[in-house]
């Protein structure tokens, strides 16, 4: 019995870390993929918002035939119409922008400086939070988030081939991602409905697909129409899409299997992944001590923050940490974890 035990303890390790370990090279190859997409000469379809449109009509269209066709998934009901109006569309369209303008900066800037300005995230959900009081102000948040812009800072000074447009394209994307992270707690908090990373795909994406098409219509869709040829090949495009819909599922699987917080420790050893390879993989990408040890103070700081919350949630004594909204990200296109 003890030897059946131990056996059945040491499957579920190696499950667990697996799952692990699938999310973090999804999510890093993820970013690279895209990267590669949008920028380099063998594929060269500088078009974000295309991209971020045809990967949402993917998962809208592959969450569909999983749930209602063959059933594989299930998804939580007590979703009404009311309720889809006034928290499934706002999350779409902040999704939506978080998608179009992250991928947008992959054409400016290095995969390695993008991830290090989105360690920003927590202190725009924090500012954000406080405003919508969700947040209370603290001197130890307020410490975490001087911590966490300081080392952005920092960062960023170290950069050397810097560009503002494209800066502003990322910082666009971040407060983009802290605004659906609101209107996610606030679904959960406010409204009882929570939802895994399946569910939120199932819901969010159509909504997003649609956000993105008026301005793929308008800013988009002419320059492509004046372009004669590209060379994307339609066996990309389905590798492309499969892969953010695979990322998303093992995120679900991760959650299901571990904990919040082990979620969010991937996460940041996923960041420190994508910033080193990039060096590597990329000839633009020219790391500096500067960039290494501003990013480090920034991802000490965001270290410091998840623990925080994490506490914060276990002294409410909710059952379902998992749960929580910052818990489950939807990682599509150019998202990384929180």
């Amino acid at each position: 019995m003890a030897d059946r035990r131990a056996e059945g303890f040491f499957k579920g390790e190696v499950l667990t870390y697996a799952y692990l370990l699938l999310y973090i090279a999804l999510s890093s190859g993820q970013i690279f993929f895209n990267k590669w997409v949008l920028s380099s000469k063998e594929i060269n379809f500088p078009y974000p918002l295309a991209l971020t449109l045809l990967h949402m009509i993917f998962s809208s269209i592959l969450c569909f035939i999983l749930i209602k066709v063959f059933k594989v998934l299930k998804i939580e009901e007590g979703m009404s119409a009311e309720m889809y109006a006034t928290s499934v569309i706002p999350i779409g369209a902040t999704f939506a922008m978080t998608l179009w303008l992250g991928n947008t900066a992959y054409l400016y800037i290095s995969v390695a400086f993008a991830q290090m300005l989105k360690a920003i995230m927590p202190v725009a959900v924090f500012i954000l939070g406080v405003a919508a009081g969700l947040e209370l102000m603290s001197c130890r948040m307020l410490l975490i988030m001087s911590v966490i812009s300081f080392g952005v800072l920092v960062a960023s000074y170290g950069e050397i081939n810097i560009s503002w447009i494209g800066v502003v394209y990322q910082m666009g994307g971040v407060v983009g991602e802290a605004l659906r992270l609101i209107f996610m707690e606030i679904l959960v908090k406010r409204k009882g409905l929570k939802l895994n990373p399946i569910s939120i795909m199932y819901y969010v994406s159509p909504c997003s697909a649609l956000c993105l098409l008026i301005p793929w219509i308008f800013l988009e869709k002419p320059k492509m129409e004046a372009r004669e040829s590209w060379n994307f090949p339609p066996v990309i495009l389905v590798l492309n899409s499969l892969c953010t819909f695979a990322l998303n599922l093992s995120v679900f699987l991760v959650i299901t299997h571990t904990s919040a917080l082990t979620i969010r420790v991937a996460g940041v050893v996923k960041d420190w992944i994508v910033v080193l390879l990039s060096a590597l993989l990329f000839a633009d990408v020219k790391l500096t001590i500067i960039n290494l040890f501003g990013y480090g103070i920034a991802i000490a700081g965001v270290v410091a923050y998840n623990n925080h919350k994490l506490k914060k949630e276990a002294s409410r004594g909710s059952p379902n940490d998992s749960d929580q909204p910052e818990s489950i990200p939807m990682v599509t296109s150019s998202s990384s974890n929180k």
